[in-house]
């Protein structure tokens, strides 16, 4: 572990029994296999009957959404998406809590949202979860992560490549692990 904490892990002990998705596990199973099939698969490029299957499995979803082949969703009945979203190739959303995409947001390829980690000072290596919101107009960029309890404020881009591990300040372009303010955006 650290240097000035000598304890060690002790993943036998792990126990998440506290946490709770939200849906029993035929509901679960049956969101697995749709996710498999029509989701992750690349074979699948019919962002309307993705947006069906969502609202389906309790995901509130807007008007206009575009969503690429190759995307993961967790689960569905913790997802909010506003109106016009772009969820792009290979997005990975992570979702053991609530994430809310509001309108206009922009999730490139490869893009993380991940509401869950876990406590590496515990020798149980506790799960840990937060929920994550992207404001209106914010774009996640290529190969970016949002992690835990963090809020992408209104137009802030996340460069590509970045980890988000704080709050983004709206109109504000980050970039770096962890990312840092670079300049303000010059948004008429």
């Amino acid at each position: 572990m650290m240097q000035g904490n000598k304890q060690k892990v002790r993943l036998a002990s792990y126990n998440n029994d506290w946490y709770q998705s939200g849906a029993g596990v035929v509901k679960r199973t049956l969101w697995y296999v749709v996710n498999a099939l029509l989701f992750i698969n690349p074979l699948n490029p019919a962002s309307a009957l993705k947006v069906q299957l969502l609202r389906l499995f309790g995901a509130k979803v807007g008007v206009g959404v575009v969503i690429k082949p190759a995307v993961n969703i967790k689960y569905p009945w913790l997802l909010e998406v506003g109106n016009h979203v772009w969820i792009g190739e290979e997005v990975w959303i992570d979702n053991l809590t609530t994430v809310r995409l509001q309108d206009n947001v922009t999730l490139s390829q490869g893009a993380m949202l991940l509401t869950g980690s876990h406590n590496y000072k515990s020798a149980s290596f506790d799960l840990m979860v937060g929920k994550i919101m992207v404001e209106e107009g914010a774009w996640v960029g290529a190969k970016a992560i949002v992690c835990p309890n963090v809020n992408c404020g209104s137009h802030s881009v996340l460069a590509a490549g970045s980890v988000a591990t704080t709050d983004l300040a709206p109109y504000t372009i980050y970039q770096g692990n962890p990312a840092q303010p670079k300049r303000r955006r010059d948004i008429g």
